[in-house]
């Protein structure tokens, strides 16, 4: 042991206990300062690559109407595409306990509109005798793929369009009037007559 802190020393470096329980004790020779600084980097990098998925929630009515549902299922696709989980909940009130067939196909629909950004993590289930969920997750290949499509119809439909004539972004309306014979002062009456 003193052999070895000796030859640290002359080393100009630090001499490390690794397992203080073996016989003899096992020692390494390093630069301690250093080997603590690089673990805590390693341990800073693997926090930031670990990704913190939110679960986002959705509510729902059985009786929802075409815009609400629109509006509620575009706030999905965002959360989805920002790549959170999505859980969906239908509640139910009064009557509405009796049909749970209503909320599942609501449900379904909600699926259905999202495939492109996910998929269907925990299919439709009663959560007790008011709510219904669905658990979404954002799917990577779906939306590649959507991606990819979405970029072949646009390529096509550039194909199309002759090369003379401008995108329809870059048409801006024609605000400029001709002039028509109704804007002439009118012709000064004959004193004469």
């Amino acid at each position: 042991m003193p052999e070895a802190l000796s030859f640290a020393r002359s080393l100009d470096l630090d001499l490390v206990e690794v397992a203080d329980k073996a016989n003899p004790p096992v020692c390494r020779v390093m630069d301690y300062g250093k080997y603590k600084y690089e673990t805590a980097q390693k341990a800073k990098e693997s926090r930031r690559k670990s990704t913190n998925v939110v679960i986002k929630e959705m509510k729902y009515r059985p009786k929802i109407g075409g815009g609400d549902f629109e509006t509620k299922t575009k706030k999905v696709e965002k959360f989805l595409s920002e790549g959170h989980k999505v859980k969906v909940t239908i509640m139910f009130r009064g009557r509405e306990v009796a049909h749970p067939e209503l909320g599942k196909k609501i449900l379904d629909r909600v699926a259905d509109e999202i495939a492109h950004l996910g998929r269907v993590e925990v299919y439709p289930k009663l959560d007790g005798p008011r709510n219904m969920i669905m658990v979404l997750a954002p799917d990577k290949k779906a939306q590649a793929a959507h991606a990819a499509e979405l970029k072949k119809a646009e390529s096509e439909a550039a194909a199309q369009r002759p090369d003379d004539a401008p995108e329809p972004a870059d048409v801006a309306p024609d605000t400029t009037t001709a002039p028509t014979g109704d804007d002439e002062a009118p012709a000064p009456a004959d004193a004469d007559a």
